[in-house]
């Protein structure tokens, strides 16, 4: 169930290991941070590429930003997974709710952010843009391979607030950038023999299944309905993480 929820989240507006790593965490109290991030690594990727896919035959993003922003994204999760051998669990929650908070926040203040597509720096200055676009790949490619949860939402965040998509063509590249940064981490876990294979593959086959069903669902509303979708999944992941955190400093 949470692969399906999180492969259909994922692929409107990222996020799907917000709903997949709590159910990891639930479900396998045994495991290490490690396993349980390369676990979600297993199954987002397979909802991922398919989410790729589907965007990329429907709306056709630019891959002259795409491909630069997704090779950036790989390295800089390439660093991030080698360093999530340091991180205990204790860290994720508070960590990942100041982020999400920031990005609501931002998002909820400007409503006219994503509706229509103003690119900065654009045909003018396709150096900087590509910079830029390559920046926000290893900055947050670097989360992804340590962290994870929310990369999905952080790229589309980026892409819209900071190079000025509209919110559609953002999760089309935002999908193309978490392929990426997600084929890196698995690089890094699977000599390590940190995969759950059999819970990887299980939660990887419902994740194509709401992967399909949400890029397409997306690509037929339109980056207003994106919008929408981005800011509700925003606050229920701030909340349940929020009383996720409250627990873990309180008990």
């Amino acid at each position: 169930m949470a692969g399906l929820a999180a492969g259909f989240v994922d692929a409107v507006v990222g996020g799907g290991g917000l709903i997949q790593l709590p159910a990891l965490l639930v479900g396998l109290p045994g495991a290490s941070p490690v396993q349980l991030l390369a676990t979600n690594k297993l199954g987002s990727i397979m909802g991922t590429t398919t989410s790729s896919v589907t965007y990329y035959r429907r709306i056709r993003p630019d891959l002259r930003t795409a491909l630069p922003l997704a090779g950036a994204a790989f390295a800089g999760s390439l660093g991030g997974a080698a360093l999530a051998f340091l991180i205990s669990k204790a860290a994720f929650n508070p960590i990942i709710l100041v982020v999400l908070v920031g990005v609501g926040v931002y998002t909820l203040a400007k409503p006219s952010m994503g509706q229509l597509q103003r690119l900065r720096f654009g045909h003018r200055h396709p150096r900087r843009h590509l910079a830029a676009a390559a920046l926000i790949g290893v900055v947050i490619g670097a989360y992804d391979g340590a962290l994870g949860p929310g990369t999905g939402s952080f790229f589309v965040f980026a892409l819209v607030s900071v190079l000025g998509y509209g919110f559609l063509e953002a999760s089309a590249k935002a999908k193309i950038a978490n392929l990426a940064t997600n084929l890196a981490a698995l690089v890094v876990f699977v000599p390590q023999g940190a995969v759950i294979w059999q819970v990887g593959l299980l939660m990887g086959a419902c994740n194509v299944v709401g992967g399909y069903l949400g890029a397409r669902v997306a690509v037929s509303r339109g980056s207003r309905f994106v919008r929408v979708f981005f800011v509700l999944v925003l606050a229920a992941f701030i909340v349940k993480i929020g009383y996720d955190t409250a627990v873990q400093l309180l008990g």
